[in-house]
């Protein structure tokens, strides 16, 4: 059984092990691939089974890979993958959902809260010497913001926005949500329209998926709905926003910090608008990438492929 692992090292930099795959067949992990359609096809070669994270496999691999049986996206979100050509070809694609929720909705409090109290520009501020300089016992330079009796909006409320919400009740704040209100809100938490999520919170964040209904979804329009000086962040998918009206937002201060976890092309961009801003945070796409995270999702990503091969596929995105 030849097993392929397209872009392994993200996953596994070599604090965990790939022993759980190894134990079912023939093992070959690629650091790391070109997103060149000829280099994927020929680090696939003949395998059945196929593991991925971010290295696309739309129709013009798949048709030139027509043995794959199998492929397993190293994350929750597949849209690297042509699911639906995959379904054509009779090709199984499963995901891992909610391996990161608690890092994600941990990052995003994180975010936050370095937004309401710059710890970072604070403590480099001091190792420079503002402070022993001062003089008085104590100064800040940038506005020290409370949390408690703001409003958090949450766009999405699947796991993560749900565990988002705890963390900012927690705080003391007021939550509202929108999405399918497919799962209850729990008490104290309310679902409302788009419209009125936006123009009521004092804190935006995005937890749900990529869809082509949601890509672009954070614009002139919808920023231009916001409370002046809103707070927003996204941990979520970059291209849910159009960065560029992001950036004049900021600017003019109509949104008056962002947090941004991820950005519309990965690696980020050299001349992506959010760069060089005062008032923009922007992490390296590490909300989910903590070890215990990263260990869930290579257990789930084990049990996905046994459940596979025993008859019984499990977390089936095409189905």
């Amino acid at each position: 059984m030849k097993i392929v692992v397209l872009d392994g090292f993200t996953l596994n930099p070599g604090d965990l092990s790939w022993k759980g795959l190894e134990q079912m067949g023939n093992v070959k992990v690629y650091d790391r691939l070109p997103s060149v359609h000829s280099e994927i096809v020929k680090a696939i070669d003949d395998a059945t089974y196929v593991f991925t994270n971010k290295t696309p496999l739309p129709k013009e691999v798949l048709e030139k890979t027509p043995h794959l049986q199998y492929i397993g996206v190293l994350a929750t979100g597949f849209n690297v993958v042509d699911v639906n050509y995959a379904k054509e070809k009779g090709i199984t694609v499963t995901n891992v959902p909610t391996y990161g929720t608690q890092g994600v909705a941990q990052m995003t409090m994180a975010l936050l809260l370095e937004m309401c109290h710059h710890v970072g520009e604070h403590n480099r501020a001091v190792q420079n010497g503002d402070w022993s300089a001062n003089d008085d016992f104590c100064f800040w330079n940038y506005p020290l913001v409370e949390l408690e009796g703001k409003t958090m909006g949450l766009i999405g409320f699947g796991s993560i926005g749900q565990a988002t919400a705890k963390l900012a009740t927690a705080f003391g704040m007021k939550v509202i949500t929108t999405g399918s209100r497919k799962f209850p809100a729990p008490e104290g938490i309310e679902y409302v329209e788009l419209d009125q999520l936006l123009q009521e919170s004092d804190v935006i964040s995005l937890h749900c998926p990529l869809t082509e209904e949601t890509k672009g979804l954070i614009n002139k329009n919808s920023l231009g709905k916001m409370k002046d000086g809103v707070m927003f962040i996204n941990t979520s998918r970059g291209p849910l926003v159009v960065e560029e009206d992001l950036r004049k937002a900021l600017l003019n201060k109509k949104v008056s910090y962002a947090a941004v976890d991820v950005a519309s092309s990965e690696p980020i961009n050299a001349d992506n608008p959010l760069l060089g801003l005062e008032n923009c945070i922007i992490t390296p796409h590490i909300a989910w990438a903590s070890k215990a995270a990263r260990q869930r999702l290579m257990n789930t990503a084990v049990t996905n492929f046994e459940a596979f091969l025993a008859g019984k596929p499990q977390n089936v995105v095409n189905d």
